[in-house]
């Protein structure tokens, strides 16, 4: 099994539960027969926790020059007095909005229960003899889907609120209507000392039986099959759903799928719609490992004690892509990606820019997920006038400052603090707009949105770079290394490498974009940023200011931002700066283990072709104990805290390590892990236009290109160096 999971047994912890979802409905699913409980999650559900006037960003432009004479000055501890003395504040926590259950009677011992999910599909299934449910959430309908056949004799059906850490003064209330073989159920919630909330309704269809109405749900009796659909909506202003409105749009939405007494039917229908669209995404990209079969039968938890073994890479690969695309729609992903059991939820569930989010939508475009990408796209528009905000308040400049840390509908930066002064990071914007501009290069086609964009990050730069150093440099005070701090400095500093990478390709990109005389001032502003440092140990400096010294042992590698994603920094046209690079890779410690910072590690190495060192990141993640058995990841090793960083980059490393392109380059095999002596990955798509498919094995390697526009080259391949010449639909074979 490549495209799915199995497990012999119900999910006893929630971190288990195999996942579904949209891209806005998310769905933990348990496959217990006996009580079978499915919980329900959306990107929208954030609580209030802080006053609103307490989320605006600091407004603190009229103190920058001050602040940026005393750090050229010297003091290298000014920036930490650089605040509006506010306490440091979470953005508001993404939480779990309830979950359904369907308890059945029992059925007798020793009858085996098994539970999997379909990759290909979204469909988590549970069996156990002849009692079966099947759960999916429709990306063309946006509704949770399930499917019950043999209940039982007896079903109680409701939906529960009482997940862990729920708070105790949520304000719940109930309602329960049923006629006939139609019930629905409501739970309407309201947050503590707050107006807003959340309502979340099912539609429960029976074939037959009857039904009656209990303390928090319906009874029903008689039942050979029910199948259930659920929504949750936020309430985004003081004034609750109008759950008339929504039950009648649940049941249009069942009569369109078919005849209330045909139930097979009408899920196979709803079905039907929701694999037309998840199904071709799914399937556009996909590795095949040469494993074992028999290790590829293996239930997920088995194979996960194996990890040497081809086919687990095979399967973490699928699951990765999947679980990414599951959790892309309305917004990219968060750190725990749609999904969560619990309250509290480890960094609010918030989404975290300066590594984590970069880092799951890292195999967007290679990977062939639009999807993604649009989902990203959508996620920068809707903050863009809060991302204006912060430039305006923090640095008293036009354009955009993305924040570190947002619940997804707040872009304002005001999660910071003395040791975190997340406030001063500037070079959020260039790396969220990376993977538009790769998008645009795949398909050839430019977004007038991203130029706009674009356009204002390149204003921004032209008010904020306004010192310059004795020899006419430009110097970036105050400058902030994620999450780093310099010897001989403090966490606000001057200069750090990734802010010298990202306002350099800011303003070039714009430059490409604008005409004269703005391209001819973008790119001279461009050419007086300083140049990168290298240090005495050969190493890529983390600040490109002499007296400022490197960390080596943090979990964050800001300073190769010009590695990776950029590709300023390569073996091919920069190989000194390249070593240097190689030398900061050797030298950065893994501080914590974070699994951000072992796949971070684990990219930039393949981007340097160093393939020893790519073959470790996949060692440190596959043996670190960091996948639940619902194959979904932890932030740490021994499977703590739940997070989505290992689980989606996973693919993306695999890729980088196989195959790389530019509009210029393609690169075939440039880090080939160990691991993977041979295989097979298809659909990969470049950035001049064209999708590959490589299979490799010991000495020999073939790709088939398939380009949809024109374009000339670059091949590095194991064959050495050579240029290829493509024609729009005219495939192409490059081999050894």
């Amino acid at each position: 099994m490549i495209h799915g999971t199995w497990e012999p047994a119900p999910a006893a912890r929630w971190e288990d539960a195999f996942l579904t979802g949209n891209g806005r409905h998310g769905a933990l699913v348990f496959g217990d027969p006996q009580d079978d409980r499915v919980i329900v999650t959306h990107h929208t559900l954030v609580r209030p926790n802080n006053d609103p006037a307490d989320t605006a960003p600091p407004r603190l432009a009229a103190a920058l020059p001050a602040l940026q004479d005393a750090l050229l000055a010297g003091d290298a501890n000014a920036a930490e007095h650089f605040t509006d003395d506010r306490p440091l504040r979470w953005v508001r926590p993404f939480h779990p909005a309830f979950r359904t259950r369907i308890r059945r009677g029992p059925f007798g011992n020793g009858v085996a229960t098994r539970r999997s999910v379909d990759f290909t599909t979204g469909v988590v299934t549970g069996v156990s003899g002849e009692r079966r449910s099947e759960v999916f959430v429709s990306r063309a309908d946006d509704v949770l889907v399930q499917y019950v056949a043999q209940s039982g004799p007896v079903v109680e059906v409701d939906l529960d609120h009482r997940l862990p850490g729920v708070p105790a003064a949520l304000d719940v209330g109930r309602g329960i209507a049923s006629a006939r073989r139609e019930t629905v159920l409501t739970l309407r919630a309201r947050y503590p000392e707050s107006s807003l909330g959340y309502t979340g309704l099912t539609l429960v269809l029976g074939d037959a039986g009857r039904t009656t109405v209990t303390a928090s749900g319906v009874r029903i009796e008689g039942a050979r099959r029910l199948l259930l659909l659920t929504r949750v909506r936020r309430h985004e202003r003081a004034t609750e759903t109008d759950t008339a409105r929504e039950t009648e749009a649940l049941r249009a939405l069942a009569a369109l799928a078919g005849a209330t007494d045909d139930l097979p039917g009408m899920y196979a229908r709803l079905l039907a719609r929701h694999t037309a669209l998840h199904g071709p995404a799914y399937g556009r990209v996909a590795l095949d490992l040469g494993a074992d079969a028999a290790e590829r039968a293996l239930p997920g938890s088995a194979l996960l004690g194996r990890p040497d073994s081809p086919a687990l890479l095979e399967r973490l690969f699928a699951a990765g892509r999947y679980h990414l695309l599951s959790s892309s729609g309305l917004l990219p992903p968060r750190l725990p990606g749609l999904w969560t059991g619990d309250w509290n939820t480890a960094w609010s569930g918030a989404f975290t820019t300066n590594a984590n989010l970069n880092l799951q939508t890292a195999s967007a475009v290679a990977a062939d997920l639009p999807e993604v990408t649009e989902a990203h796209r959508a996620f920068i528009e809707g903050q863009s006038t809060d991302w204006r905000d912060n430039a305006r308040d923090i640095f008293g400049a036009r354009g955009i400052v993305a924040p570190t840390h947002t619940d997804g509908a707040s872009g304002h930066t005001y999660h910071f603090s003395r040791e975190y002064p997340l406030h001063l990071w500037t070079a959020g914007a260039d790396w969220l707009l990376v993977p538009l501009l790769a998008h645009e290069e795949a398909t050839g086609r430019r977004d007038p949105r991203v130029t706009s964009l674009l356009g204002e990050l390149a204003a921004f730069y032209e008010d904020f770079l306004t010192r310059t150093g004795p020899d006419g440099r430009i110097v970036i005070v105050p400058s902030y290394s994620p999450e780093n701090r310099p010897r001989g400095g403090s966490w606000g500093a001057v200069d750090a490498t990734m802010d010298i990478a990202a306002a350099r390709h800011a303003l070039r990109a714009a430059a490409d974009r604008a005409p004269d005389p703005d391209a001819t001032r973008l790119r001279a502003l461009a050419d007086r940023l300083p140049p990168y440092r290298v240090n005495d140990d050969g190493s890529l400096a983390e600040w490109a200011r002499p007296g400022l010294g490197d960390r080596y042992d943090h979990r964050h590698l800001s300073h190769l931002y010009p590695v990776w994603p950029l590709d300023d920094i390569n073996p091919y046209d920069t190989p000194d700066l390249a070593a240097a690079a190689r030398r900061a890779l050797e030298l950065r410690g893994s501080e914590n283990d974070s699994a951000h910072g072992t796949l971070h590690h684990g990219l930039v190495a393949a981007r340097l072709r160093d393939a020893a060192r790519t073959e470790d990141a996949l060692a440190r993640v596959l043996t670190g104990d960091y996948f639940h058995a619902s194959l979904m990841s932890a932030h740490y090793p021994g499977r703590d805290v739940y997070n989505a960083d290992a689980a989606h980059a996973l693919p993306a490393l695999l890729i980088e390590a196989l195959v790389q392109s530019t509009p210029e380059r393609l690169v075939l095999l440039p880090a080939q892990p160990a691991r993977c002596p041979r295989g097979r990955l298809t659909g990969v798509r470049t950035r001049f236009g064209a999708r590959v498919d490589l299979a490799w094995s010991p000495g020999e390697y073939r790709a088939v290109l398939r380009p949809d526009r024109d374009a000339e080259v670059e091949l590095r391949s194991p064959a050495g160096a050579s240029w290829l010449v493509l024609r729009a639909g005219e495939e192409r074979t490059v081999s050894s």
